[in-house]
């Protein structure tokens, strides 16, 4: 509690919600695929399909074996995003929603990393061969490009009017 406010329940929400359902759905795909790099459920053949894929590393299969060395960098992401969700405003709750899908992208890796020491994949877009990835993984992609429309948004918001650009005028000949 900062104040007399009471630590965001969007925030928390969200972030426990995702991290459930992204443990959930990787418990899910460990249970059911026949074996790592098959294709175990093909939603959308040969455009969306689950396969079970298992990344040592980080985003896009960087970083090979090296994907524990970066635990404590999921363990800042989660502290500051609740640090920051107990300083922002409650009636913001697009940035509560978006900096708890932050949150629960890298601890729900993170889980992952800490114990079996690789993280579990499985969706994949097939059409473009995008590397197999998982809920966490697009919590995280979802609110970074979140963070920057509303920082975009924020910004421009506090700009003084004057230098707010004019478009729906015409220009002087």
């Amino acid at each position: 509690m900062v104040g007399s406010r009471r630590f965001p329940t969007v925030f928390l929400s969200v972030f426990v919600g995702f991290v459930v359902l992204d443990q959930l759905i990787k418990a899910w795909s460990r249970n059911t695929a026949f074996g790592e790099g098959h294709v175990f459920n093909a939603l959308w053949p040969n455009v969306f399909e689950l396969k079970l894929a298992y990344n040592h590393g980080i985003a896009f299969g960087l970083f090979q074996g090296f994907g524990v060395v970066f635990a404590p960098i999921a363990i800042l992401i989660a502290g500051y995003a609740a640090w920051h969700a107990s300083r922002i405003d409650p009636s913001k709750k697009l940035m509560h929603f978006t900096i708890g899908m932050l949150a629960a992208g890298a601890v729900g890796n993170l889980i992952d990393r800490v114990w079996m020491g690789k993280v579990t994949d499985m969706f994949w877009f097939r059409l473009i061969n995008f590397p197999v990835f998982n809920l966490a993984d697009a919590c995280i992609t979802v609110s970074a490009v979140l963070l920057a429309v509303l920082s975009i948004r924020e910004n421009e918001a506090r700009r003084p009017e004057s230098q707010v650009p004019q478009t729906d005028s015409i220009p002087p000949a």
